[in-house]
């Protein structure tokens, strides 16, 4: 950090950025600069004011829905940013004002003053990765939700099937049933189709995702990760999707913490307690959280395959529960 380094704010939205700069000399102070179009001729004109007396620009701003776009821009323009985790930018107790000015602000005095964490930045080809996976991982998730509401309409009308659920005797059944009322026929049907568009498109998604892993960079993780018991290649493809580098991690513990698998804990004193996983990635990171209980629930052997990353914590919290 020099004297001629300038630290940049930017309060992203879909069509505006509010500015706020701040030097990097001691006792400089905080000002807002203003609000510019989120547009890329925009930020390359704001980089080249600000550059104009010889200063090295220091950007960043929160991760959100407004994406990397921003973060790739300028850093193909030479500079640096960051995309910081909104999580762990350090707020007053008690602030209850809240404005894209006053943001930006407290964002460029944080940078400067080394308090932001910085989250991992994927490439444009990661990146597309992992919206295929995250894509197939909600398609599954939506059918499941459309199996269950089948599966309630049904008992709620007292039809409960000898079979098992969703053998091919169960859908032969499920085909042969009949109400004697036409709004609940039509309701059936429109479930059952509902079920079937859903699982053509957990198939499409299924054979795109094995298509296309072959061509990424990361295709011998997905494979070196295919080689611990119970991990198929779809797997393995939402794993290092969502994990991204692993090297990026100093320690087991550190990606333990990322996938929210890492044991709560409540200790004061003599007493010592422990609880289950605190799955704290389950907020804003919904899908790494997701990625690591795939990783406990979906292999053969949940409690080897977390002992080879090596969280004996996690392995003997997640075996109690």
């Amino acid at each position: 950090m020099t004297d001629l380094t300038l630290f940049v704010g930017l309060d992203l939205h879909k069509k505006t950025i509010s500015v706020a700069l701040v030097e990097g000399a001691a006792g400089a102070a905080v000002r807002f600069y203003g609000t510019i179009a989120n547009t890329p001729e925009t930020v390359r004109t704001l980089c080249r004011k600000l550059s104009k007396d010889g200063q090295q620009l220091h950007f960043c701003y929160e991760a959100g829905p407004c994406g990397y776009g921003v973060h790739r821009h300028l850093t193909r323009l030479g500079h640096r940013c960051d995309v910081v985790a909104p999580a762990l930018i350090p707020r007053k107790v008690g602030d209850r004002v809240k404005t894209d000015r006053r943001d930006a602000m407290m964002l460029a005095q944080t940078l400067r003053a080394g308090q932001l964490t910085a989250v991992w930045v994927p490439d444009e080809a990661h990146e597309a990765m992992r919206d295929l996976v995250r894509l197939r991982s909600q398609a599954m998730r939506d059918l499941r939700k459309a199996r269950q509401q089948l599966l309630s309409f049904l008992l709620r009308h007292g039809r409960n099937s000898p079979y098992g659920h969703w053998t091919k005797m169960h859908r032969r059944w499920l085909g042969e049933l009949v109400f004697a009322h036409p709004a609940q026929h039509l309701a059936l049907e429109e479930m059952l189709q509902r079920i079937e568009r859903a699982e053509a498109l957990c198939e499409r998604l299924k054979e795109a995702i094995l298509e296309l892993v072959p061509q990424w960079s990361l295709a011998p993780v997905v494979q070196a990760i295919q080689a611990l018991r119970g991990v198929s290649l779809i797997v393995a493809a939402a794993i290092v999707a969502e994990v991204g580098c692993f090297s990026r991690f100093e320690s087991p513990r550190a990606l333990m913490a990322y996938l929210g698998l890492n044991p709560s804990e409540h200790s004061s004193g003599a007493t010592i307690r422990r609880g289950a996983i605190t799955k704290t990635a389950q907020g804003r990171g919904g899908d790494r959280a997701r990625a690591g209980r795939l990783y406990l629930g979906d292999c053969a052997d949940g409690r080897t395959q977390v002992r080879l990353i090596g969280s004996r914590q996690a392995t003997a919290m997640h075996s109690a529960r």
